[in-house]
């Protein structure tokens, strides 16, 4: 198979779809991978290492398109990346439809089949494997960023996340227990924050309960704690996922004259369309807004921020689904997992993820409907 790797040129991003060490390996498999000229030169990867692993570096997207089997990406793919997507052609990379109709739309219109990283599911039907080392790096990365947007001249409340003896640390609410919130409350119980974590899953509950030990209050999510709780909050992380599907918004634009002035929203789930109402994604070179006295941080590529960790990382949790889909083709490839076809989203102009249709009002075509056509 052709696989091809174009640069990323969402603003500020500089991760690149696959390393060297990934692109030898598919290469040591019988596959030809094309890589665009200075893809991953932003953090270190140079033509030159591709080339020792056995790439062709292409001086244009546009040949790669023209030509790959499987485009190989990290962010979903831009207007003009749309438009040169061909009827079959595999895209696998991270896609978030659901906060994204004009993309979907585009992908429905290009006939290609493409597999989204994030509804990709483990062998165990819940967890997102390809999601989750993104998660890991955007919930730590919450806690640092919203430290540093709590500074007085950043817009904050201007208290220190650690405090100082005899003075208190900030109050940070973390919404979601999940892989990023577990994350981002390890980073703020660390940093000696008062760390309030909501969950509504009775055995994620336990489990964060257990973890922390008493460094983190874990108290069962309902809207009046909620409310009770980012009332005093000066940082709150919003870190709510439901696969494929738009964010629940879980504060709404009137509640934040209740909070402190300089209080802090950073919202990670931003992707799937951010669980604050007042959240629109903001990019790495203006990443904050002001809504009623309140910081909002919505990055829609946090990972970004630090891309060669996000890159190694990305592809550690993709290399082996592009070695399936690549050995075996994407009709087999998906055949022989279940759990891998979840990742398909759109078929040669069909929706084949549920997430998605019912958040876009489109049609839903079933996956396996989708695979034997």
């Amino acid at each position: 198979m052709l696989i091809g790797v174009p640069k990323e040129i969402k603003t500020q991003e500089y991760r690149v779809g696959l390393v060297p060490a990934s692109v030898k390996e598919l290469v040591q498999h019988g596959h030809e991978v094309w890589i665009e000229t200075n893809a991953g030169a932003a953090i270190n990867f140079t033509d030159d290492k591709y080339k020792e692993a056995g790439a062709k570096i292409i001086p244009t997207a546009a040949e790669i398109f023209a030509k790959a089997d499987m485009i190989i990406k990290v962010k979903e793919p831009q207007k003009g990346e749309i438009k040169m997507l061909r009827p079959g052609q595999i895209l696998f990379t991270y896609l978030h439809l659901a906060a994204d109709p004009e993309q979907a739309q585009g992908l429905v219109d290009s006939g290609c089949v493409a597999i989204a990283y994030e509804t990709v599911t483990g062998p165990d039907g819940r967890s997102l494997p390809l999601l989750a080392p993104m998660s890991e790096i955007a919930g730590r990365l919450s806690i640092q960023v919203g430290a540093y947007h709590l500074q007085k001249h950043k817009g904050g409340t201007g208290r220190l996340i650690s405090g100082v003896p005899g003075v208190r640390p900030a109050n940070v609410v973390i919404l979601g227990g999940g892989v990023a919130g577990f994350n981002a409350a390890q980073i703020a119980t660390g940093s000696g924050a008062n760390v309030t974590i909501m969950e509504r899953d009775p055995a994620r509950l336990r489990f964060l309960d257990d973890y922390f030990r008493g460094r983190a209050n874990v108290i069962y999510s309902s809207s009046a704690v909620i409310e009770q709780a980012t009332r005093r909050a000066d940082l709150v992380v919003g870190a709510v996922l439901i696969p494929g599907a738009s964010a629940p918004r879980l504060i709404s634009k009137a509640f934040l004259k209740e909070m402190l002035p300089g209080a802090v929203l950073i919202d990670i789930s931003i992707d799937q369309g951010g669980c604050f109402e007042t959240s629109k994604p903001t990019t790495h070179n203006e990443p904050t807004y002001v809504v009623d006295n309140v910081v909002h941080y919505c990055v829609a590529n946090m990972p970004g921020a630090v891309p060669l960790t996000s890159a190694l990382a990305l592809n550690h949790a993709v290399l082996p689904y592009a070695i399936s889909l690549a050995n075996k083709g994407w009709k087999q490839a998906l055949r022989d997992d279940a759990n891998f076809r979840n990742g398909l989203n759109i078929c040669a102009g069909d929706v084949t993820h549920p997430g998605v249709a019912q958040s876009l009002n489109l049609t839903f075509t079933p996956q396996p409907k989708a695979l034997a056509a």
